[in-house]
């Protein structure tokens, strides 16, 4: 009875020793965690005050089937009060009024029949495009704020990648939805930026985003360019930051 009591005590202590120290290997991930969360927010909030000294024109262009039916640019800077004014700049009108306007009238009966219907499909989904492109408003880009929250709530976790860092953010904006930032710390650039979201409804209508950054002369960072696909109606919405210039 001894010697049992002997071999358990000692297998025992071979199974809290691996628990002992796989608990030190999780408490010790946290402190990283917020190390990268943290210069993430920091690099957010220094890439956001570089920019207000910019003025850059926005390209938006919402497609369906892989056909541009919205087009649109706006030129942009930052306001007083840290908003982004934007403006409509002229000549930018839809491609599909574009190719209404060149051979419309010019078409027998089937064919204005044809148009007519095209109209319509696109007159139902009008709604549901302006919703994926204001989508794309609610993580590009990213809210440091948002960020807390989601790191309060214990949804957030990194993992290491190349020279940098994954930071993934569950629930951000909308429950169930993923925000993933590639990020490194060293140079402050950002890597990658990808999101897994929705419209309405989970699964129904699921939403990918990615994000390409690129750099200006002083380090600044910003989205050049950004494509949020919604494979269940084949909307596309791609937006195109370009023409940064310094304000005078």
């Amino acid at each position: 009875m001894r010697g049992y009591a002997r071999r358990f005590g000692r297998i025992a202590g071979l199974v809290i020793v691996p628990a002992t120290l796989l608990s030190a290997a999780v408490f010790a991930q946290a402190p990283a965690a917020a190390e990268r969360a943290a210069a993430v927010k920091q690099a957010l909030a220094e890439n956001q005050a570089a920019l207000k000294q910019y003025t850059w024109v926005e390209t938006t262009d919402v497609s369906l089937k892989g056909e541009v039916k919205k087009h649109e640019q706006k030129q942009c800077s930052y306001g007083a009060d840290g908003k982004v004014v934007k403006t409509p700049l002229p000549g930018a009108a839809p491609a599909a009024a574009k190719e209404k306007e060149k051979g419309g009238g010019g078409r027998r009966g089937g064919g204005r029949v044809k148009e007519s219907i095209v109209e319509n499909k696109v007159e139902d989904l009008k709604e549901y495009m302006e919703k994926v492109a204001a989508l794309v408003h609610e993580y590009v880009p990213p809210n440091p704020q948002k960020i807390q929250a989601v790191q309060t709530a214990g949804n957030m976790s990194t993992q290491p990648s190349g020279s940098g860092a994954v930071l993934s953010l569950k629930d951000y904006n909308k429950p169930g939805d993923l925000l993933a930032i590639g990020f490194d710390p060293a140079a402050k650039k950002f890597l990658s930026y990808k999101v897994n979201s929705y419209v309405e409804k989970p699964k129904e209508d699921d939403v990918t985003l990615a994000v390409t950054f690129t750099g200006l002369p002083d380090g600044t960072n910003y989205p050049g360019q950004v494509v949020l696909d919604a494979p269940a109606k084949k909307v596309q919405v791609k937006i195109t930051n370009s023409g940064y210039k310094k304000k005078s």
